[in-house]
């Protein structure tokens, strides 16, 4: 991370160097590509090193019959939160060369923004020009803070007391031989995984704008209720939304985006959802989940978004979980094999030995239920109430909301010193 924090700013000092004229921006251009280079080996070797030398190796194989000749795996340890802080660092970057933001002369500024604790192993990814300001001008008051335990309350009770829950289930029944599950069971663990992503990244998020707002630091949202999307579009704006925007400021809009052809336009979507799986791991399946979920970008862009702005709002709603659904498959398995195994069980009958009465218990259904109601339809029922389902700044806390997030935090303290089952997805990444 230091080696990253260093090489960034020094770039940034450079950019600042570079003069006016042709030969000014040959010399950005070549700041510019080497700093890129660099973040980009940096993270190649740490993350993708390992599926790189496997990948070659089975196309050597594949070619000349014989797997001699490649390096073995190396045991490579992966720093934590690398894919988050090189995407950070590389938004400064290029926002500096872009003209969009001032170059950061403070070394202790630049290793503020690369390393704030709140965010830095789990995200959002921060971009530079959002924070730029807050970094020498910031205020801290009651308010803000208050509303920033309130914020990371419900971020630390979304994670502790339900995605952990969902988890436990999810990793248990990952681990049996797929054959011997049962259809309804790989059905339910589906489910559970779709609510375990969720509480788990979005209450990450929670906590990190919250501990943010402790600080003083005004993070922008990251979720929005994706489950309530109409389309698969809509669902890239409301889910992860700091890494949707990062591909579409840094990488879809250099492309061309929608600006240079209907062809170019689906091979550009293709391309940034092809780099949006592999961001998330190295393998085979998480590229195959993010051309999956890019293929039906295409379809969207190409005639379905038309036909579904036609019909009812239930049925874009029931088609992109659907495909969501699926596409969660494909990200948990740890191959492609995997996933095919899940999915072909979950349809065909079988013979099966491990059931679902052995996984559900009172705490599960509670949870799942909870989980359902709070990741969108409660949120709609209390909007045609006219309820606010928002939380806001210096908005007064009633004692009852003050007993409830004692309640969440009290419980979450209790389950993690009880508990020592503490899944962390993103951990990876």
């Amino acid at each position: 991370m230091l080696v990253s924090v260093t090489v960034n700013y020094v770039s940034g000092l450079l950019l600042l160097r570079c003069s006016q004229g042709d030969e000014g921006r040959r010399g950005k251009k070549r700041v510019l590509a080497g700093c890129v280079a660099v973040n980009l080996l940096l993270l190649g070797y740490f993350k993708y090193f390992n599926f790189l030398v496997q990948a070659a190796g089975t196309l050597w194989t594949l070619v000349t019959g014989s797997s001699q000749g490649f390096p073995a795996f190396r045991e490579i340890a992966l720093p934590i939160g690398i894919s988050f802080y090189t995407f950070q660092a590389l938004s400064y970057v290029v926002d500096v060369y872009r003209g969009e933001t001032e170059v950061q002369k403070s070394y202790v500024n630049m290793l503020l923004y690369v390393s704030f604790f709140p965010q830095l192993i789990a995200g959002p990814i921060v971009k530079y020009h959002d924070i730029a300001l807050q970094m020498d001008r910031r205020s801290v008051d009651v308010d803000k803070f208050v509303y920033g335990i309130r914020r990371f309350t419900c971020g630390l009770g979304k994670k502790v007391l339900l995605s952990n829950t969902f988890a436990e289930v999810v990793d248990q029944v990952y681990s049996q031989d797929l054959s011997e599950v049962s259809s309804s069971l790989l059905w339910l663990t589906a489910l559970l995984y779709m609510m375990q992503i969720y509480y788990d990244f979005s209450g990450y998020s929670d906590m990190a704008i919250g501990l943010g707002k402790m600080f003083g630091f005004d993070f922008l949202e990251n979720f929005n209720l994706p489950y309530r999307s109409l389309s698969v579009k809509e669902f890239w704006r409301r889910w992860h939304i700091s890494l949707s925007s990062w591909f579409r400021d840094y990488l879809y809009i250099p492309l061309g985006g929608s600006r240079c052809g209907t062809a170019k336009t689906y091979r550009n979507l293709l391309i940034v959802f092809f780099m949006t799986g592999l961001w998330h791991g190295a393998g085979w399946s998480f590229i195959l989940w993010g051309l999956y979920h890019g293929f039906f970008l295409v379809l969207e862009r190409a005639f379905l978004g038309k036909i579904l702005v036609r019909l009812k709002p239930a049925v874009g709603w029931v088609y992109t979980l659907i495909v969501v659904f699926f596409g969660w498959i494909l990200f948990r398995a740890e191959s492609i094999e995997t996933a095919v195994a899940f999915i072909r069980n979950m349809f065909t009958p079988h013979h099966s030995v491990v059931m679902t009465a052995a996984y559900t218990n009172g705490r599960l259904l509670t949870a799942l239920a909870a989980g359902i109601v709070l990741c969108g339809p409660g949120q709609i029922l209390l909007e045609r109430l006219g309820i606010q389902t928002s939380s806001t700044e210096g908005q007064k806390v009633t004692c009852l909301q003050i007993g409830v997030y004692m309640i969440i935090f009290w419980l979450s303290v209790m389950l993690l010193i009880n508990n020592t089952y503490n899944p962390f997805i993103y951990f990876r990444f």
